[in-house]
């Protein structure tokens, strides 16, 4: 939960940032995995992974990939408390794949914790799709897009840290950064997008964008993802738009209705109620 209140300002460095959406994504890890780095360098720590572990680090780096290509975008189009909250829907992604494919258990609580949750959801969204314009549906299409990547990364995520058992996983974050980096400065060549930044501020954020959400949040969230099961930690990254929502409100003042407060606390007792959730015994 300490991780998911750090990366709940990642959105917000993004839109003060204010620069090319591949462009920030790629600051993001490559700030972040050069920290890490240099880190684990003073600290003369040696990976040593197997190539199953590699193999599944440069499998993670290609979803986080796709994670941030959507999510950036999307935070163009929608903002950053929106496009935020349609990337919770990785809740069901991951709780789905975990049961369906992983043959992961699955709790009574958890199965009413999800569609609790999209109630939530949908009420702070509250989409009336015909009435949008195109590239809020756009923005909105990519807040899913980013929710089913995220999904298919935090999984990936939690088996490599489950081999690992590095406890602290420095350098699988680090390597998981430095890989999605190359893959965005490819995308952004490909785009035509120049990574060139030279406004001080935009640095600024771009600086406490990859090293206090990316790398400070994600060393905490990857110490504890293999300890849970893949719906209590899905349904806990759901307190991240809630969070995101509010930082939305107080820094740039974005208006909020009675529903859309309703919705905001229906998805902090979905977070409650599936959190709080044990396996059924086997």
């Amino acid at each position: 939960m300490a991780g998911v209140v750090c990366i709940s300002f990642s959105p917000i460095f993004v839109a003060l940032a204010d620069v090319a959406p591949t462009t920030s994504a790629f600051y993001r890890v490559a700030i972040g995995g050069g920290a890490l780095l240099l880190l684990l360098l003073a600290l003369r720590r040696k990976p040593g992974f197997s190539l199953a572990v590699y193999a599944g680090l440069l499998l993670t780096g290609v979803w986080f990939t796709a994670d941030l290509w959507f999510w950036h975008r999307s935070i163009r189009d929608i903002g950053p408390g929106l496009s935020t909250l349609l990337a919770s829907l990785q809740v069901c992604f991951v709780t789905l794949i975990g049961w369906l494919v992983l043959r992961e258990r699955v709790t009574l609580r958890q199965l009413i914790a999800i569609p609790l949750a999209l109630l939530g959801l949908a009420l702070i969204v509250g989409i009336d799709w015909n009435a949008l314009p195109a590239d809020y549906r756009r923005g909105v299409i990519f807040g899913v897009l980013t929710g089913l990547s995220y999904a298919l990364y935090l999984l990936t995520l939690r088996r490599v840290t489950a081999a690992t058992r590095s406890g602290i996983p420095m350098a699988e974050i680090a390597i998981m950064s430095l890989v999605s980096a190359v893959f965005l400065a490819g995308i952004a060549g490909g785009e035509g997008e120049s990574l060139a930044v030279t406004d001080t501020a935009a640095i600024g954020w771009l600086v406490a964008y990859g090293v206090l959400a990316h790398v400070l949040g994600w060393l905490l969230i990857a110490s504890g993802i293999a300890q849970v099961s893949p719906a209590v930690f899905g349904l806990s990254l759901l307190a991240q738009p809630v969070l995101t929502y509010i930082w939305d409100i107080l820094i740039f003042g974005r208006s909020v209705g009675l529903i859309e407060f309703v919705g905001g606390a229906i998805t902090l007792a979905a977070v409650f109620i599936g959190g709080a959730s044990r396996p059924d015994p086997a």
